[in-house]
């Protein structure tokens, strides 16, 4: 008898997307906190060569091999670049000159770029109830966007410029998202392929953070390290392997629901720990949020 659940709502995909949304949800908090002393290039440099050191090591446990092909090589290199270079370094930068709510409710914009570029590039037909529940969600991160543009005490220029900054680390994410739902991902080990690839965007990172600010920069504070750690760890070497497991069982539209759920979590957070104060305006967007997440993710067949 064969298996008549949604591929989307089976626990192998559920558990991780559980897990790695209620951790991304929480890294907006800490990420903040690390700005200042430290340049953002270097904090994201630091992030990536702890966690691909680690992720490396759990493949070494693991006995996977770490010879790679030309193509291999290559496809290590663009994830590398695109995200944990580019992504990244977008993300950071953004979160000198707007929230860090609103930079969360503008990633989940990733929806859209993931679905139109599987469409292109992987023959992922958009369902009725993917479309559906993608208008749902996405009308209530317009109203979550909202609230937060109205809110944010630095005005329209700073805003603009965040907004503008964090488009271009949803279009690299986008990018690597679709990267690693295509055949070519599914040819190499993930957990060693991965390794290498933030090791190489560790690289990129460190290059680039040099060129724009000069030599390495470390801030002794618990807090800092502490929440460099828990990037690395965590929302890096723990979080990536699982979202991107995902995306190759579900495809990148879905997939990027995570982000649409991402900013509810960093707004309940910031509630518990800045004095984040809730109006109808934030609750009906987080509640439309949720509605479309549930009609997307109970569709009967993943994307294609």
């Amino acid at each position: 008898m064969t298996d008549a659940r949604p591929q989307s709502t089976r626990l192998a995909v559920l558990i991780p997307f559980t897990i790695v949304t209620l951790i991304w949800g929480s890294t907006w908090i800490v990420i903040r906190d690390g700005l200042g002393v430290v340049p953002a290039g270097w904090s994201v440099s630091y992030r990536f060569t702890l966690a691909g050191l680690a992720l490396a090591a759990f493949a070494l446990v693991r006995r996977e091999s770490f010879r790679l092909d030309a193509r291999g090589w290559l496809f290590a290199a663009a994830v590398g670049l695109t995200q944990f270079c580019l992504n990244f370094n977008f993300v950071y930068q953004a979160e000198h000159f707007i929230t860090s709510g609103l930079v969360a409710v503008t990633f989940a914009l990733l929806l859209v770029p993931n679905a139109l570029l599987a469409r292109v590039f992987l023959g992922q037909r958009l369902g009725r109830q993917l479309l559906v529940g993608s208008v749902v969600a996405m009308a209530g991160v317009s109203l979550l966007f909202l609230h937060e543009a109205r809110a944010d005490p630095r005005g329209p220029a700073a805003s603009l410029t965040g907004i503008g900054l964090t488009l271009c680390a949803v279009l690299a994410a986008s990018t690597s998202n679709v990267m690693q739902a295509s055949a070519t991902a599914k040819r190499y080990p993930m957990i060693a392929t991965v390794a290498i690839a933030m090791l190489i965007g560790a690289a990129l990172d460190a290059s680039l953070a040099w060129a724009m600010t000069g030599p390495p920069v470390v801030e002794w504070r618990a807090g800092y390290l502490l929440g460099v750690a828990y990037l690395a760890l965590a929302a890096s070497a723990l979080a990536f392997p699982l979202y991107f497991q995902v995306l190759r069982t579900i495809g990148p539209a879905k997939g990027a629901y995570s982000s649409v759920i991402v900013p509810v979590i960093a707004m309940t957070l910031s509630t518990l720990f800045e004095g984040y104060r809730w109006t109808a305006l934030t609750v009906g967007g987080a509640a439309l949020a949720g509605v479309g997440l549930a009609i997307a993710l109970t569709a009967r067949r993943p994307s294609r």
